[in-house]
């Protein structure tokens, strides 16, 4: 059994960790609640553009607009994967990369990895796993949530756009981690470019159809447009691009403090847990060498009457 001093020492040094991950978790709520308030703000105006976009397409012919179709002799393909730029949030960034190399592994292996296949990632810990792999990276966007802003997705549509107008790529896929609520954070796969021919909805989108107003699939309202429809897919189109990505960021960062905030908790009750044992573990170990001095005491009293 260890002594009393190494069992005090791992106690006291429990007791830090677990100052520290309360810490962590009080910030992480902290900044879970402006993700929450930038992302509740976003959806709306994101859901809408997209809206728009799939009632011009259906309005338009296909070829209104050149992101409406993969360039011709386009075989590659690019990846956009949001992940965090630090640690301690639990399976936040494995399940994002996790999703990532699904994505490649079912649809993308038979193109090889140094000619075909390109990785834009936002996050460290995405770029990092992607770059040892020797990938071919597009950009780099680590560091970007410290400050994050509306000029990094603008950046992220442009890097994405110039590949594909260049035919680079012909598609153009975002995978990143939805915010649903601090439990739970769904794993996205959406399709960037060219603009899907059917509405694409996440779960939550789904759920959220009633409280933004948002027609079922295959149910679009009526608009009418001034001065005409093409004109206004021009100005649209950029708006929603922009505006995916920075949902898609909106929604990474705010899933990503929520899974840092569960992670922090679960740590620091595994912490409390640990010190009630060790302090157990202590106790015993302190009445055990009581006990080992009383004995030695009275061993000692019997043996100088002994000797009397």
């Amino acid at each position: 059994m260890a002594n009393l001093r190494d069992i005090r020492n791992r106690i006291d040094s429990v007791e830090n960790t677990k100052q520290v991950t309360r810490a962590m978790k009080m910030v992480a709520a902290a900044k879970l609640r402006r993700a929450q308030e930038k992302i509740f703000q976003a959806r709306p105006y994101a859901y809408k553009v997209r809206e728009l976009i799939n009632h011009l397409k259906e309005e338009l012919d296909p070829t209104a607009h050149p992101f409406f179709q993969a360039p011709e002799d386009a075989d590659g393909a690019l990846v956009i994967l949001v992940t965090a730029d630090r640690g301690l949030c639990g399976s936040f960034n494995s399940d994002a990369i996790g999703t990532a190399e699904d994505l490649i592994e079912t649809e993308y292996a038979r193109e090889p990895v140094q000619k075909e296949l390109f990785l834009l990632c936002v996050g460290e810990k995405g770029h990092k796993h992607f770059q040892k792999r020797n990938y071919r990276l597009i950009g780099d966007y680590r560091g970007v949530f410290d400050g994050l802003n509306f000029d990094v997705a603008q950046q992220v549509v442009q890097d994405a756009v110039e590949g594909f107008e260049r035919g680079i790529w012909g598609e153009v896929k975002l995978v990143y981690n939805e915010f649903e609520n601090t439990i739970v954070q769904n794993q996205i796969v959406e399709p960037l470019l060219p603009i899907p021919e059917e509405r694409f909805e996440t779960p939550v989108m789904q759920e959220e159809a009633d409280l933004f107003h948002l027609p079922e699939n295959g149910q679009a309202a009526d608009y009418i447009f001034e001065p005409d429809a093409e004109g206004l897919l021009d100005e649209l189109v950029p708006r929603y691009l922009y505006y995916q990505v920075w949902r898609a960021l909106l929604e990474s960062n705010a899933a990503e403090q929520g899974a840092r905030m569960v992670a922090m908790d679960n740590a620091t009750s595994n912490a409390e847990e640990l010190i009630d044992d060790l302090t157990l573990e202590y106790n015993q170990a302190r009445q055990d060498a009581i006990t080992r001095e009383i004995l030695d005491i009275t061993r000692g009293a019997e043996a100088l009457d002994e000797s009397e």
